[in-house]
């Protein structure tokens, strides 16, 4: 997959998407991340990408020409089709199924504004989408697109190690993850629950389904309106809520 990126800091982008498991993504020629910066194709002495708006207010917007040649270029940059998303506030939420259905395309083009945002004009006719990571504001759309890079490329096919670490991820199955411990077995902070060193394969997975369900029902329950419950998960969520009153 590839990705292209416009900001006014590609070497924040390209920082963030050289590290980790993204990074080894790049690596393994899974995925592509390409930064495109307005200023490049700004026309002026000054470079300028932004200016006062219209109506008066704090504050600058950025322009339509440099935004629109830098868009241009990274559309024309590879051949296959390409979905347009500016990053902002005001978009759609970004979910786990967002990104399991952007992680499936051949390419994407990520916008990210800056100061009090984009010439509407420009998003009205280049912007196939605007998405939101949450409902607050930052600096600029550039941490909001390395929170969509990371997402989209841990699920690139190969780039995880484990396939299964992506298939029990929170969200994967629309509720929590269950809780996770390792060594040592016994520590001043506590002991790691027997089940998890029984060997019994499937007490353990009845177990973390149970813990998964519960979970979710105590820290987002909101989650669980979305979700099919079989009738095993009923029982389980049951156990656990009883499990809470004693």
């Amino acid at each position: 997959m590839r990705i292209d990126v416009v900001t006014l800091f590609p070497e924040f982008v390209q920082g963030c998407a050289g590290i980790g498991v993204i990074g080894r993504a790049q690596e393994r020629g899974l995925l592509q991340v390409q930064t495109w910066n307005p200023r490049d194709y700004a026309t002026d002495n000054y470079r300028r990408v932004d200016e006062r708006p219209f109506g008066g207010g704090p504050g600058m917007v950025m322009l339509i020409d440099p935004l629109r040649a830098a868009l241009t270029a990274a559309r024309t940059a590879a051949p296959a089709p390409v979905r347009i998303a500016y990053m902002s506030p005001q978009g759609t939420r970004l979910t786990q199924d967002k990104v399991v259905e952007l992680a499936q395309r051949e390419r994407l083009i990520l916008l990210c504004g800056r100061y009090e945002g984009v010439d509407e004009r420009l998003l009205q006719h280049e912007v196939d989408e605007e998405i939101s990571i949450g409902d607050y504001v930052l600096s600029g759309g550039e941490l909001a697109a390395a929170v969509l890079i990371d997402a989209i490329g841990r699920l690139q096919e190969g780039a995880l190690n484990d396939v299964q670490s992506a298939q029990q991820d929170s969200f994967a199955d629309g509720l929590l993850d269950c809780p996770h411990y390792t060594r040592p077995e016994a520590h001043e902070l506590g002991k790691v629950p027997d089940v998890l060193t029984s060997g019994d394969h499937a007490a353990i997975r009845r177990w973390r389904r149970k813990q998964s369900l519960g979970r979710t029902w105590v820290r987002r329950p909101d989650l669980l309106t979305g979700v099919e419950l079989k009738v095993e998960d009923k029982k389980l969520l049951l156990e656990f809520q009883e499990d809470i009153k004693k």
